[in-house]
């Protein structure tokens, strides 16, 4: 399969690419621990925020889905850049 271009988290490119990395618990307040090496591995560091986006199924929250917020913020550039020069250019 070819890699997709663009962003890691494109419709296309998230073909074959999910898989299970751990299984945390959340404890009483409410809180978990994303392990080392995914901090790692994803370039999480003290201090980074993330977006937490849901997906919803027949009413009901079926995936979190973490998100670094420069990448989120560069993903909705990349889609509403282009609309918004349209709209502009009008």
């Amino acid at each position: 399969m070819a890699k997709a271009k663009g962003n890691c988290c494109s419709p296309a490119a998230l073909q074959g690419c999910c898989k299970v990395e751990a299984v945390i618990s959340i404890d009483e307040r409410g809180q978990m621990v994303l392990p080392k090496d995914l901090r790692d591995k994803a370039g999480i560091h003290a201090g980074d925020k993330l977006a937490v986006v849901s997906m919803d199924k027949d009413g009901k929250t079926c995936c979190l889905s973490l998100i670094k917020v420069e990448s989120l913020t560069n993903m909705v550039k990349s889609m509403l850049g282009p609309v918004m020069e349209e709209v502009f250019q009008k």
